[in-house]
Parts: C-alpha cells; sequence; structure tokens
C-alpha cells in the first residue's frame, strides 16, 4: 500500500469516529423527544376517551333528573279545578282544593314546588301552601319563565328562588281557555340529586347555564363564576330577572372555548387545584358538551400529570432502547467487516446467477399476467352490467337513509311530547279509578287513544321509505305521493319559514313508477329547493301537475330561489356536481333521481323561471290502463 495513502486513511478514521458519535447523539434526543410526544398524545387521547366516556354518564343522569317531571306542568290543566280557579280565583274552596291536589301530586314526583299562577303573574295555588314559607300570593311576573309562558311557549329556566334562596330548575307551561291563557302552571326541580351525581367523578367538573354561569361544580369557589365576560345586556336580564337572587358573579379562573363540544389543555394560576385530596395539579385536559334540552354546558376537566409522568417514563426506555440498538449494530458492523473479503467473490457468482433467474422469472411473469389480464377482462365484462345496477341501488339506498338521519332529529322531537302525555295519562287514569271516577277515566284512556293513532301516523312513512326493495312499477297516485314527501321534509319546510302551494291533491293524477322511489326523487326535489331558498325574501313552494306534451304526466317542483346559473346548466346532473358549500352535498342527488326516473321511462330536466327561481320537471308515463 502506497505510505501516503494510508497516512490519509488513518487521518480519516478519527474523523469518522466523531461524525458517528455526534450523529448518535441526535438521534438518541430525537428518539426521547419524539417518544415523548407520542406518548404523551396516546395518553391524552386515552385520558379523553375517558373523560367523554364520564361526559356520556353524567350528561345521561343530568338528562334524567331534569326531564324526568318536565312534562308535568303541562298536564295540570287536566284537572278541572285549576282552571275553575283560574276562573274564579276568588273562590277559597276551589283555592283548597287545587292547593291539596299540587300539594299530593308533589310528594308523588318528589320535586320541590307544584304552582298555578294568574295573568299578573300572582301565585294563586302552591304545594307547599301550608309553610310559613308559601309562594302563594308571590309576584312572580318578572321571572322570564312566566312571561314566555304567557305568551303561549312553555319555556325552561334556572334561577335562584327570592323566597328560600334554594337553586331550580323552572319549568313552566301556558294553561290555555280556549285561545286565551288564562294563567300559567310551574315546577320547580330540585338539583341536589345533581350535587350528588357529583360524588363518582374523579375529576374535577362544573355545569354552566346558557349565560356562561356555573351553577354547580365539585369545587364550592367555581360557583357562580363566569365562564366569559358577561354583556352588558345580559348582566341587566339578570339583574331585573333576579336571576341568581342578587348575588355576585365572579371570573372563572381560565378561559374555556366557548364551541358547543370542545376539547382544550387549560393552566389554572397559582398552585393550581387540589385533585381529589391526593395532590395538587395545573394542568388539565378541559372537554365540554353542550346538554341540549337544558341548553346548560357540561365541563370536565382531566389531570394532565400522570399522562406527563408516564410519557417521561416511555421516553427514558425509548432511549436505553435505541442505545442498546446502536450498541448491537456497532458490533454486527464490526463482524461484516471481517467478513466482507471473503463474501465478495461468492456475491459476484450468486449475482450472475441471481441476474439469470431474474430474467426468466420476468419473462414468466409477464406470460401469466398476460393470461391472467385477458380471463379478467372477460370476466369483468360479464359482470360490469351487474355491478353497475348492485351500485345504483345502493346509491339509492343510502340517499334515503341519509334523508332519514336527517329527520331523526325532528321525529324524536315529534314523539317526545307524547310518550310523555301517555305517562302521565296513565298514571292519572288509575288514581281516577281508585277514586271511582270512571268519566274521568274514560276521557283519559280516549286522549291515550288519539295519541298513539297520532304516533302511528308519525312513523307509518319512515317505514315504507326506508325500506329497501327492487323497483316494480305500479300505478302511484302523484298526490298521495306528494304528501308523503311533505311530511317527511314538515319539519324543514317550517325552520325554513316556507309557503307550500300544494296544487296536486291525492287522486286526479297517475302514473306508472314504483311509489318509494318516486317519493325520494320528490323529497331530493324539495329538500334542493329549500336549501335553494335559504335567504331569500319570499320562500315559497309551488306543486303542479298535469299532461305534457310527450303523452306523458309532468310533476312541477318550483321555488323562488336565485334561480340555475347558466354556467352549471348543462353540468347539474352530472355525479358529484354541486353548488352547496363543502360538507354539505356529495353533487349525487340529481344524478341519482335522473337514474331512477330513466328506469321507469321518463325523464328530469330543470330550467329558471321567468318570474324568478327555479323549476324540475318530472314526465312519467301513465299507466296501462289509461289513455
Amino acid at each position: 500500500m502506497n505510505p501516503n495513502l494510508h497516512q490519509v486513511t488513518l487521518n480519516i478514521r478519527p474523523a469518522r469516529q466523531l461524525l458517528l458519535l455526534v450523529v448518535a447523539t441526535v438521534l438518541l434526543v430525537l428518539t426521547g423527544m419524539g417518544t415523548y410526544r407520542l406518548s404523551e398524545q396516546a395518553g391524552v387521547a386515552a385520558l379523553s376517551s375517558q373523560a367523554q366516556h364520564r361526559l356520556d354518564l353524567f350528561a345521561a343522569a343530568v338528562d334524567s333528573i331534569v326531564n324526568r317531571y318536565a312534562h308535568v306542568p303541562g298536564t295540570l290543566h287536566l284537572n278541572p279545578k285549576v282552571a275553575a280557579l283560574l276562573r274564579h280565583p276568588e273562590d277559597p274552596g276551589l283555592q283548597g282544593e287545587v292547593n291539596r291536589y299540587l300539594e299530593q301530586l308533589n310528594i308523588h314526583i318528589d320535586s320541590i314546588a307544584l304552582m298555578v299562577l294568574d295573568a299578573r303573574g300572582q301565585v294563586l295555588a302552591s304545594s307547599n301552601w301550608n309553610r310559613d314559607d308559601s309562594f302563594i300570593g308571590e309576584d312572580l311576573s318578572f321571572r322570564p319563565y312566566f312571561q314566555q309562558a304567557l305568551q303561549g311557549r312553555p319555556t325552561r329556566y334556572y334561577a335562584i328562588g327570592t323566597t328560600r334562596g334554594d337553586p331550580g330548575y323552572y319549568v313552566s307551561h301556558p294553561i290555555m281557555d280556549g285561545e286565551r291563557v288564562r294563567g300559567v302552571a310551574v315546577i320547580k326541580i330540585g338539583l341536589r340529586p345533581l350535587e350528588e351525581a357529583w360524588l363518582p367523578l374523579e375529576t374535577p367538573a362544573l355545569i354552566a347555564d346558557s349565560n356562561g354561569v356555573v351553577i354547580l361544580a365539585s369545587l364550592p369557589e367555581w360557583r357562580l363564576t363566569a365562564l366569559a365576560p358577561l354583556s352588558q345586556a345580559t348582566l341587566e336580564e339578570i339583574r331585573s330577572s333576579r336571576q341568581y337572587n342578587q348575588q355576585a358573579i365572579g371570573t372563572f379562573p381560565v378561559s374555556l372555548a366557548q364551541g358547543l363540544d370542545s376539547t382544550q389543555i387549560v393552566s389554572f394560576p397559582g398552585h393550581g387545584i387540589n385533585n381529589g385530596g391526593l395532590r395538587r395539579s395545573k394542568e388539565f385536559v378541559a372537554q365540554s358538551r353542550r346538554l341540549p334540552d337544558s341548553g346548560w354546558r357540561l365541563t370536565v376537566f382531566s389531570d394532565l400529570q400522570p399522562v406527563r409522568g408516564q410519557a417521561a417514563g416511555d421516553a427514558t426506555l425509548a432511549v436505553m432502547a435505541t442505545a442498546f440498538m446502536l450498541l448491537l449494530l456497532l458490533f454486527i458492523n464490526q463482524r461484516r467487516r471481517a467478513l466482507r473479503q471473503r463474501l465478495e467473490t461468492q456475491e459476484l457468482l450468486e449475482r450472475a446467477n441471481a441476474e439469470l433467474e431474474e430474467k426468466v422469472a420476468a419473462r414468466t411473469t409477464d406470460l401469466q399476467a398476460t393470461n391472467a389480464r385477458l380471463q379478467d377482462e372477460v370476466q369483468e365484462r360479464k359482470k360490469a352490467e351487474e355491478t353497475l345496477r348492485a351500485a345504483q341501488d345502493e346509491l339509492v339506498q343510502a340517499a334515503k337513509l341519509a334523508v332519514l338521519g336527517q329527520l331523526a332529529t325532528g321525529i324524536t322531537h315529534d314523539l317526545t311530547q307524547p310518550l310523555g302525555a301517555l305517562r302521565t295519562l296513565s298514571d292519572n287514569a288509575v288514581e281516577f279509578m281508585h277514586r271511582g271516577e270512571l268519566p274521568t277515566v274514560e276521557k283519559n284512556l280516549g286522549i291515550i287513544g288519539k295519541l298513539v293513532d297520532r304516533m302511528g301516523s308519525i312513523i307509518e312513512p319512515l317505514k315504507s321509505f326506508a325500506r329497501k326493495a327492487p323497483p316494480h312499477p305500479q300505478v302511484v297516485d302523484v298526490g298521495q305521493a306528494l304528501g308523503h314527501a311533505l311530511f317527511l321534509l314538515e319539519r324543514k319546510l317550517r325552520q325554513g319559514g316556507v309557503r307550500v302551494h300544494n296544487r296536486c291533491p291525492a287522486g286526479p293524477w297517475r302514473v306508472w313508477c314504483e311509489p318509494v322511489r318516486l317519493e325520494q326523487v320528490l323529497v331530493n326535489l324539495i329538500g334542493n329547493a329549500i336549501d335553494a331558498m335559504a335567504g331569500q325574501p319570499t320562500r315559497e313552494l309551488i306543486l303542479e301537475a298535469g299532461p305534457a306534451a310527450s303523452g306523458r304526466l309532468a310533476i312541477r317542483v318550483q321555488d323562488t330561489g336565485p334561480g340555475l346559473n347558466p354556467s352549471h346548466a348543462e353540468r347539474l346532473f352530472e355525479p358529484f356536481f354541486t353548488t352547496k358549500p363543502a360538507g354539505q352535498g356529495l353533487g349525487l342527488g340529481l344524478a341519482i333521481s335522473r337514474d331512477i326516473i330513466h328506469d321507469f321511462g321518463g325523464d328530469l330536466a330543470a330550467r329558471s323561471r321567468p318570474e324568478g327561481g327555479a323549476e324540475f320537471c318530472i314526465e312519467l308515463p301513465l299507466p296501462p290502463e289509461e289513455p
């Protein structure tokens, strides 16, 4: 070997060793930091999952306690003595009977109080009539729950009582006399069961009302503090309604996100908070959930200290494992150098053999792939039509289920009140039967029957709409199909303030198609019309039917929206083309609807109306036996 070359090699080795040492150090640091971060993220995710479970349990408990007897005020008008007292408030005999009725009912349901107020806000009867701190004669006209119920709107409201200073959840309901609100029925539900529900929780938690003021908390110092600064209008409303009985509203120690459902990491000032009496912690994962019925916000705080400790331990183990692997690689490298010279010749021979085998294998693989590709193409062409038909059926069913998902909230709301009324009426029927008042029992049973029929009428259209079945053309009443579609979208029409002009009654017009699929197309077109009219000064939906020039029957869905953009007209029925914002539509509704109409020998077209808005026209063949 050249002496100069040997000297250069000796000089390079120390520099290479130093470089490897630096690289190993950097690798260990990055491994420790990365493992710490990943472990921390996994710990936070697990902590969030546990907190989510606690939120589910406590939200269910709050919902059960708050809503258990929320329907009671809406049933007080069923007692004829209550209506008679509102007409004759000066009759002491009636007042005594109603007082005793409310007292017995309150003992049964175990609430704080039941009250009947006249139209001026004066308490005429109360379940605590025989106590020194009775509510009878008290003026509650300043309470928002009375004011809103007097306008005909049932109301829920949290407040601290002005007589005894007890916090409670008030539910009010108007008592009607014909079209006139004669008085207001109120129930005050105690919050002591909610305070007892804090005991199973292992972490701090709180409940804030619709104003953002903490009304219940596992830490007493958090109560009556505001999660965010209150506006002057809110402070004035709190003062006038005496919602918190003139108590001062403090400031919560940390700032929480104002989203309906949020997760964030918060750090408490000073020495933190005492977590379960075992240690003081400063950093927590705060998870919030909005309770839909009451408008309250439930927040649970999960301690981050154990997660950080676990992450540090995992990082230490990862650094030790990485160091061991580096030492092992160094040992293997030294052995590999010793064997390299001996294996070089063998590697050259094996490489030549491998190249030859690779060429043979590549040729064989090409021939096999070509043969398999030809066989696959034959099979794919045989199955293409079946696959396309199955995909279209699945898309149709998916679209129907998507509509049903949007309607789930409204149907749940429509069924909740009849179920509550059934419970109350059945309990009253038993009580009146014990008293021997059989006419009243008969009246209650009649009302129960009507409520059951009403609930059946709500559910029946959804059962037929959700059913998945192959298309079987039959005679379909267009007016009946439009009626079902309007029923399914009734809540969306009401929320959008849309006025419906249905000029196609049941009976006159019939077509040859499949009723459920026609209803699906009508639901999609009417839903699009409602979305298009959002924000428009005039929101009217016109539904018409009549003969078409082609000899078929035309069904027209017209709206008063902004109309169709001429640049979008040619692409309107393309799959995945949509003019809605991202996340509000896939662009499949019109494409699926046109395919459904084509399957029955019809057509679907769209145009802009001269007077403004858009018109979608469905043409379907008449039944075979009709000209």
